[in-house]
């Protein structure tokens, strides 16, 4: 029989009793037993050393920053297993450490620090070293295990442009998002990776951006080669950035020039687009009108696309002008115009379009309007319609009526207006100017009464005026005789006594009117007493034919029969100029009538007799009506007449008090009382009222300087009323 080790668990000196006591028991098969102890003695044995941590169960892997100082950079830890002790101490340790390979930059200590001897580069030294990492007992027995070292990349390097290109050339007016340059770089911490870059613009700029990511950098705002400030300084500057960070990074810039390159992009404009030009008539050809090219420019910058011509003259009347070449832009006219040729008539206005257009493509054009008016030239005198006019107007048209009216024309087209203007004639000693004539229609108005009595004929002299040519036509106005004028008789009024026992057919007071008309003949007066002849008392003889007429008593009064009950009449006498007219000519002809208002008191059976009249007092009151339109009249007229009962009554006061200080009461004389005398009766005087309303006459005619309206006035009292 052997004993054997089971290997479960494998005999540990260090760890394990250092012997075991086995009792053997043994029995045959007769059932004969036996039993015995069979000690067994655990001896030491040098074992190889074990390695104590992350190395005991795996292959270390350390990392390693780049630009790491020089320094330790992991401690092995091993053990003997003959030793109770761990074996890490380099000071009484009697292990020996070993690296291998011997070329990498890395050694380890007696105590199994591992140290790196230089300062690693990323982007330069290996990326990763693998270290075997041997420890030996003094017996000799070793282990090895190995460490792998990684070198760690940080960012330490900066970012570099790869795109060398500097300058770049472009046309204006690119569209929205048109790529200009694609701008790289790269990061040397990026080595083997893509890169994680981050572009930007520096510079404020308005025409660019760049994607931040990719690079690329494009159009995105409107770039005008013509306007400032490309007009003047036509590259751009960029300043493009390009960072390994968002923040706090590493960073590097390039400065890029953008060339802008004008191109044809805009027409020809003219300031401005539409001319108005004046020419006379008759203008002689080849006269110089408008310079078009003064107005006009295209604002590209580049000569070459700059340059523009005037083509396409047309319109209406454009046969007329011409441009002298298409390079200039002068108008000039081809053909003299005469606004009296039928051919032109009504024309006034000639409507021109040229084109202006660029010489370099795409031939960019825009239109000029042109309007050139003719102005007439007067070149001839008005001319009247007659020679001579002659009005025929009844003495009796009232004042501000059309009495006729002259014409004149001129052969100017389009016509000139014609001024009218009386320039001689129709005054008269009493009126300056009885005609008035309109100005701009040749009416004749009159501006005062006429009258056939004192003038028949009026010459006047009548101008028609263009403002610069006039003429003169004479105008006859023939004043016809009308019955206008009332009889006037002498005496118009009268009053007197008669007794009531007067004989029949007497002339009463020997009374007798005397008449006189100036347009009529005395043969054709007529006398009737038209109101207040009660029963038929009195009668003129004669009635008719003559210019004077006598009062007669034509029956006798009868108070005592109750026929006659009126003591005092008042009779109204007529007497009219128609004697001599048929009754068919009295319907139609104008008739006029005088006035004479009697007044007779019958005296019933005087004892007395007296022979003389009785005395009256005739009172006349005149009333001047003046019109609504006159309300000045009334108010100065009252406004004088409260200064004037001011003045009077304070006059007045001054005077009373004058006399109360300086004379004695009256009616006393020396103390005498006083006597009432008996009052001394004054004949009654009979009190005769007339009262004449004087309507008035506005025989004038004017236009009020301020308004331009039409007033008429009274020549003699200044009364005005609109028209």
């Amino acid at each position: 029989f052997q004993v054997v080790t089971t290997g479960n668990p494998v005999l540990d000196y260090e760890t394990m009793p250092k012997s075991f006591d086995l009792q053997i028991f043994v029995e045959d098969t007769a059932g004969r037993t036996d039993l015995n102890v069979l000690t067994v003695h655990v001896t030491d044995k040098n074992e190889r050393p074990v390695f104590r941590g992350n190395m005991a169960i795996q292959t270390v892997t350390i990392y390693v920053l780049e630009r790491t100082p020089l320094g330790r950079i992991y401690q092995v830890d091993a053990a003997d297993p003959e030793k109770a002790e761990l074996k890490t101490n380099f000071l009484w340790s009697s292990f020996q450490y070993s690296l291998l390979p011997a070329t990498v930059p890395f050694l380890i200590l007696e105590s199994g620090a591992i140290f790196s001897t230089k300062e690693f580069d990323y982007e330069k030294d290996p990326h990763s070293y693998f270290l075997n990492i041997t420890v030996t007992d003094p017996g000799g027995l070793n282990s090895t295990k190995t460490v792998n070292i990684k070198i760690i990349n940080i960012n330490d390097e900066v970012p570099y442009f790869t795109t060398k290109q500097r300058i770049y050339r472009i046309p204006e007016e690119q569209s929205p998002g048109t790529i200009i340059a694609n701008i790289t770089a790269r990061d040397p911490d990026d080595e083997g990776s893509p890169s994680r870059l981050f572009y930007s613009i520096q510079s404020s700029d308005r025409y660019f951006s760049i994607n931040p990511a990719t690079g690329v950098l494009h159009v995105t705002g409107r770039i005008d080669r013509d306007a400032l400030p490309l007009q003047r300084h036509p590259n751009i500057s960029v300043i493009v950035r390009v960072e390994d960070s968002p923040s706090g990074g590493h960073a590097s810039e390039m400065e890029i020039t953008i060339m802008v390159e004008d191109i044809n992009d805009n027409p020809p404009e003219c300031n401005p687009f539409t001319f108005r030009r004046e020419a006379n008539e008759n203008t002689a050809p080849g006269t110089f009108l408008l310079d078009l090219r003064n107005y006009c420019k295209d604002i590209d910058v580049d000569p070459s696309n700059n340059q523009f011509n005037f083509t396409g003259l047309s319109g209406f009347g454009s046969n007329n002008f011409a441009l002298e070449s298409t390079a200039s832009g002068r108008l000039v006219m081809t053909e003299s115009i005469d606004l009296e040729n039928p051919a032109n008539l009504g024309v006034e206005v000639y409507s021109l379009t040229v084109r202006v257009q660029d010489i370099a493509c795409p031939n960019y054009s825009n239109m000029i309007y042109i309007y050139i008016r003719i102005k007439p030239v007067n070149e001839f005198f008005p001319v009247f319609s007659n020679l001579s006019y002659e009005f025929n107007v009844p003495e009796i048209t009232k004042v501000g009526s059309s009495i006729g009216r002259v014409n004149a024309r001129d052969k100017d087209r389009p016509p000139s207006v014609i001024t009218y203007s009386i320039v001689a004639g129709g005054g008269t000693r009493d009126y300056t100017n009885i005609f008035w004539i309109s100005p701009t229609k040749g009416d004749v108005k009159i501006l005062a009464r006429l009258d056939y009595e004192t003038t028949q004929k009026h010459i006047l002299t009548v101008q028609a005026s263009d403002q610069e040519k006039s003429a003169t036509a004479s105008v006859t106005v023939n004043v016809l005789e009308v019955n206008d004028e009332e009889p006037v008789c002498s005496p118009n009024f009268y009053s007197f006594q008669i007794p009531v026992s007067l004989a029949v057919g007497t002339n009463i007071n020997g009374f007798r009117i005397e008449c006189q008309d100036r347009d009529s003949d005395p043969r054709s007066f007529r006398y009737f007493i038209n109101e207040g002849n009660v029963n038929n008392h009195f009668t003129f003889s004669p009635s008719a034919g003559s210019n004077s007429s006598r009062l007669i008593l034509a029956s006798r009064f009868n108070y005592e029969s109750g026929f006659d009950t009126n003591w005092i009449y008042r009779l109204h006498v007529f007497i009219t100029d128609d004697n001599l007219l048929s009754a068919r000519d009295k319907a139609t002809r104008l008739v006029k009538t005088g006035t004479v208002t009697l007044s007779i008191r019958v005296i019933p059976n005087p004892t007395t007799v007296i022979a003389t009249r009785p005395g009256f007092t005739v009172v006349t009151k005149r009333e001047n009506l003046y019109s609504e339109s006159a309300w000045y009249v009334p108010f100065v007229v009252t406004l004088g007449s409260l200064l004037l009962l001011g003045l009077l009554g304070y006059l007045g006061f001054l005077l009373a008090t004058w006399v109360c200080t300086s004379c004695p009461p009256a009616g006393r004389v020396d103390g005498a009382p006083l006597i009432n005398a008996p009052e001394k009766k004054k004949p009654k005087k009979e009190v005769v009222v007339t009262m004449t309303k004087l309507n008035t006459v506005f025989d004038g005619e004017a236009r009020d300087p301020v308004t331009g309206k039409m007033y008429e006035f009274n020549t003699r009292s200044g009364a005005r009323r609109w028209k």
